[in-house]
């Protein structure tokens, strides 16, 4: 396509990150599709709480819960004030496009609100940025941003570059030109959640920045790497490499959390249920609309055996059939 386009190289470690990606979304979006919305909270602070703890925030992920929450919490007022910010403008991410400059700039207005002189404006001074007092990337002037701006997301609106790719190197160019005064750093990766949630709804609850978080000096590493060669392969290359990691820490999560709840329901249901029925239960409760064929495969047990132990589950209240018979479903109550 004509335009902007940005420096980098589509790599083989590039291409085999992306493949796994692919394969871990699978399992994970599973997790997602049946995740309450207690857990959808609790990675939404966690990924509120890395990405402000980045930038120095010192709250705690029980803090922003209870700010979450409505409940008051001891802190300096500045950090309590950057949580707020950041739980109005999660909640707000799916109403925006990660093409519009608009869009951008409200939701830079969200983030910085009590924080900065201007928020929702594009800086008009010149910005270093700066680690131990030693500077370690001087931006483009100010009257080339919203330029550069301007460019960079018309690439990203037009570009036909795989999601997972093309969000990396939003977020690596977005640091790079450093459009505000302040807070670039929580929006580039707002942003790159946002770019991902766009291709795959699952990943906005995805809390990759508590990954990031904990090791942060890579991460600044890489991306003064990616300057000094004038090129974001690398950064890409980072970015997919945390999406896996946590995608497979997400996964893990959840398959502890499942087995810590079916040892919990086995026993309460000591004494109530066979083995034979609860193995039956939990089968269900994973496949909610598979058939009685299915379940003389998977269990290996005969036709008849399996719907003694369907209607012995539903007289003792464990087991409810939902809709017509043949398009219905199994619920485990």
């Amino acid at each position: 396509m004509a335009g902007y386009q940005p420096p980098f190289s589509i790599t083989p470690s590039i291409i085999n990150r992306v493949v796994e990606i692919g394969e871990l979304l699978g399992r994970w979006a599973t997790h997602a599709e049946q995740a309450s919305p207690m857990l959808r909270k609790e990675n939404r602070i966690r990924t509120i709480q890395a990405s402000l703890a980045i930038e120095h925030n010192s709250l705690s992920t029980e803090q922003v819960s209870a700010i979450m929450d409505g409940k008051r919490v001891l802190a300096p007022a500045k950090d309590i004030q950057e949580v707020r910010n950041a739980i109005i403008a999660y909640e707000a991410m799916s109403s925006w496009k990660s093409g519009r400059v608009q869009d951008l700039l409200a939701a830079q207005r969200i983030l910085m609100t009590g924080l900065v002189d201007a928020p929702g404006q594009f800086r008009t001074g010149n910005v270093g940025v700066y680690r131990e007092k030693q500077l370690i990337h001087m931006a483009p002037p100010a009257n080339q941003v919203s330029r550069l701006m301007a460019d960079l997301l018309g690439w990203l609106d037009q570009t036909d570059v795989h999601p997972l790719i093309a969000s990396s190197i939003f977020h690596y160019e977005f640091e790079f030109i450093h459009p505000f005064v302040d807070g670039n750093g929580r929006m580039g990766r707002l942003w790159q959640t946002l770019i991902l949630s766009e291709w795959r709804e699952e990943l906005a609850w995805l809390p990759v920045e508590t990954i990031i978080h904990n090791q942060q000096k890579s991460y600044y590493q890489v991306l003064g790497e990616c300057d000094r060669a004038s090129d974001c392969t690398l950064f890409i290359d980072f970015m997919l490499e945390k999406l896996i990691e946590g995608l497979s820490e997400g996964i893990a999560t959840e398959q502890s959390r499942a087995t810590k709840v079916a040892v919990e329901m086995a026993g309460e249901m000591a004494g109530e249920i066979s083995a034979s029925e609860y193995q039956l239960l939990t089968v269900l409760a994973d496949k909610p609309h598979v058939t009685v064929a299915e379940l003389i495969e998977v269990l290996g047990r005969s036709r008849r055996t399996i719907e003694r132990n369907i209607r012995s589950l539903q007289e003792k209240g464990k087991l409810q059939r939902m809709g017509a018979t043949k398009k219905g479903f199994w619920r485990v109550i």
